[in-house]
């Protein structure tokens, strides 16, 4: 089984839209593998064999928050799980992460750098906690994303630092703790509570520093994702396969550990 924890989709009206627009803004740095669409996700799942994804949308202002999480509604299925979304600059955090408890959606998104917050903020801190209070999950964007210049709004040890702040419950960050920062991943963030996900993936970091990371940090606490469409996730799943991880361990990251979150 496979289960590919981070994943994107938009709705069909605007797909090509938002394909193009963040083709442009990452001056074509990444390159989709499908068009942006749920079918488009689906069909490549079918292709690279994985069974379910989750899907993380990104709320870049905050009067997308209900048309944008009633959606995440709407596409969860027997092979798609959908996180919901709100945005920092909302006039009341409360009530909109109350509306993705009440919709039934797992977690939210959060995206340092398209929603413009310094993550570990004193006035994030209050959110993350009231999610996690409510039983959310929390994904965090980490690291580097080509569509934005230095500086960038996010590192492992901020992500550190704000596991120790919190009262317990689950959070990610994704590109295996934050994109072009494993040095400071190994240092700072692995063996911490924070779970670490690997999207943008097995082609940007070495093998061996993810090995380092898998055997510092815990393979129960790592996630296989392929942030499509920005990625093939058969490529990943495969690489993943050809390295020296036991078939326990592989099974973990591949799906184990994320059925335990998701509580499937």
């Amino acid at each position: 089984m496979v289960i590919d924890f981070h994943t994107h989709a938009f709705p069909d009206k605007i797909a090509e839209r938002a394909i193009n627009s963040l083709i442009s803004g990452c001056n074509g740095e990444y390159m989709p593998c499908s068009d942006g669409t749920v079918s488009g996700l689906v069909s490549n799942m079918d292709k690279f064999g994985v069974d379910i994804s989750v899907v993380q949308p990104v709320i870049t202002k905050p009067s997308q928050t209900q048309t944008l999480n009633n959606w995440a509604k709407e596409i969860t299925c027997d092979r798609l799980i959908s996180f919901g979304g709100i945005h920092p600059a909302t006039d009341d955090y409360k009530k909109d992460i109350d509306f993705v408890c009440e919709l039934g959606l797992p977690g939210i998104k959060l995206h340092p750098e398209y929603q413009q917050f310094t993550v570990d903020a004193p006035g994030m801190l209050k959110i993350y906690d009231y999610a996690l209070s409510k039983g959310l999950i929390i994904l965090f964007h980490a690291g580097y994303d080509p569509a934005y210049p230095p500086p960038i709004h996010s590192s492992p040890k901020q992500f550190a630092d704000i596991s120790k702040q919190m009262q317990g419950g689950v959070i990610v960050a994704a590109h295996l703790g934050g994109q072009r920062q494993w040095d400071d991943v190994e240092e700072y963030l692995a063996g911490t509570d924070v779970y670490l996900d690997t999207s943008m993936g097995m082609n940007y970091y070495s093998h061996e520093q993810f090995l380092r990371i898998v055997k510092k940090h815990g393979a129960d606490k790592i996630l296989f994702a392929s942030d499509a469409p920005w990625s093939r996730a058969g490529e990943e799943i495969e690489s993943l396969n050809s390295l020296p991880l036991s078939q326990d361990e592989k099974d973990m990251i591949l799906y184990k550990n994320a059925k335990r979150l998701l509580n499937i």
